[in-house]
């Protein structure tokens, strides 16, 4: 007979977080829109402290947002066991044309033309877990 386990999570730095957060590919993109949170999958890298995330929004939720949240994980089941991280900060859309071409060949995109957005977000906030499992004794 086996010991049940517990699950349990366990803060991290914020330099630990974006650390978890630069070895992911994919996360989610969070914002509200008409007092409703809008969550859209996104894929992300990370470079010189920034975040350029691509996903399939418009572009105006720049426009009228100060501050978007990213929110990525790697969550191993059945054990429970991996990470989760959550990026805060200002945005701005990515509108060099070169840079933007850049970020379009390395992060490909769900979907093309108006909901099609490269964004930057500089993080002012990072929080982070770490998840795992101890035996019950």
């Amino acid at each position: 007979m086996t010991a049940p386990t517990l699950r349990r999570m366990a803060d991290v730095t914020g330099t630990e977080a974006l650390w978890l957060l630069e070895g992911a590919a994919h996360g989610r993109l969070v914002y509200l829109r008409r007092e409703q949170p809008v969550v859209r999958p996104a894929l992300h890298v990370l470079e010189y402290g920034r975040l350029i995330v691509r996903a399939p929004v418009q572009e105006d939720v720049v426009s009228d947002r100060v501050t978007l949240t990213y929110q990525a994980d790697e969550i191993r089941l059945p054990a429970g066991s991996g990470w989760s991280v959550a990026v805060s900060g200002p945005a701005e859309l990515v509108v060099n044309p070169v840079e933007a071409a850049h970020y379009r060949r390395t992060l490909p995109g769900w979907a093309y033309g108006p909901h099609d957005t490269l964004l930057r977000i500089t993080p002012q906030t990072v929080s982070g877990h770490r998840l795992g499992t101890m035996e019950q004794r």
